[in-house]
């Protein structure tokens, strides 16, 4: 006969292999049958769309006035300057800056490449990239905004959010260059029909895959955590959200991460007890009144209390004990 299960089987094996430089591939295994098309086809739109980048999305040339004008001594005219220019990947070295403003002076004859482009504020990834020929006698003066975003924005998004003197980019941050899966079938218990996925990623340098990879995962444990919420009815049958607020979540934290003595916490653990809201619940009476509890460990405990904001038989308000009691209720009945 086979086996009833009660929940899905949860994979148990990852791998991550090095291909190059900036290409790894990651396996994980053994998936429920339709689980792997599930997870692998929005993580990789995820890592597509939404991984973090930089790219230039301002030039402001000195004696040009638009995009179709020319660079006197300058083998490309401002429009090829521009196509080469978005072609080398930036990247901004303080990580807590979101943009920069470079400004950029050189005299011919030379071939600029992007390697010229680094200083203390920028990297460049791709430094062999080539950008323009200045000829004998001649010089360029450029201004170039490098800001660090998301997915593809158009210059007409730019055009108004940066000064007139300036001429807009097409920005393309995605720094990811390629994504592809493959799903395998895997055995499991005499049974076949398991799944496991493989995951082909590529970046430009910008970041490094597995970064990539694991930055997508966080956005789609945000994303999904919308529903992570309690839903209830009211008197009319309408859905209701009650969502996990700061303070619930202050009361949902685990005993055994308070850093209390062995034979506090001892106390706290033989009689069941595993979150900062269970004790927030309490009376001083029925604080007291747990099973080997010391005067020492009942002081301990009150002190902790009062730091998180909860005082020993303060009542919480109703619609926290209310929410407090169910989110309890459901962990325990789980």
């Amino acid at each position: 006969m086979n086996m009833i299960k009660i929940e899905p089987y949860i994979p148990t094996d990852i791998k991550v292999e090095e291909i190059s430089t900036h290409r790894i591939k990651i396996s994980a295994y053994p998936f429920e049958n339709g689980y792997a098309i599930t997870l692998a086809h929005p993580i990789r739109r995820l890592l597509l769309s939404s991984s973090v980048g930089y790219a230039p999305t301002a030039l402001k040339i000195q004696g040009v006035s638009h995009e179709f004008d020319s660079i006197r001594g300058i083998v490309e005219d401002v429009s090829h300057f521009i196509g080469n220019l978005k072609n080398i990947r930036f990247f901004i070295k303080d990580k807590a800056c979101d943009n920069v403003q470079l400004h950029y002076d050189f005299k011919g004859p030379m071939v600029l490449n992007a390697s010229e482009l680094i200083n203390d504020m920028v990297d460049v990834v791709n430094p062999d990239a080539y950008l323009a020929t200045i000829n004998e006698n001649a010089s360029i003066s450029f201004s170039l905004i490098v800001q660090k975003g998301i997915g593809y924005v158009p210059s007409e998004s730019i055009r108004g959010k940066i000064a007139e003197d300036y001429i807009p980019l097409d920005a393309y941050f995605t720094p990811v260059k390629r994504v592809v899966y493959e799903i395998e079938n895997v055995l499991v218990e005499d049974n076949p029909n398991y799944e496991k996925i493989v995951f082909d990623i590529e970046t430009d340098g910008q970041v490094e895959p597995l970064v990539a990879f694991n930055e997508a995962i966080a956005i789609m444990h945000k994303q999904m955590s919308i529903f992570g919420v309690d839903l209830s009815m009211d008197t009319n049958g309408a859905k209701n959200i009650a969502e996990d607020s700061g303070e619930l979540k202050t009361l949902m934290i685990k005993i055994d991460t308070l850093n209390l003595s062995a034979r506090c916490f001892n106390c706290l653990d033989r009689s069941g007890l595993k979150y900062v809201g269970e004790l927030a619940l309490m009376t001083e009476n029925d604080l007291k009144n747990i099973k080997n509890m010391g005067k020492k460990s009942y002081d301990e405990i009150a002190e902790k209390l009062e730091e998180l904001g909860y005082p020993v038989g303060e009542e919480l308000a109703d619609d926290i004990k209310q929410l407090l009691n169910r989110k309890l209720s459901k962990i325990k009945n789980n």
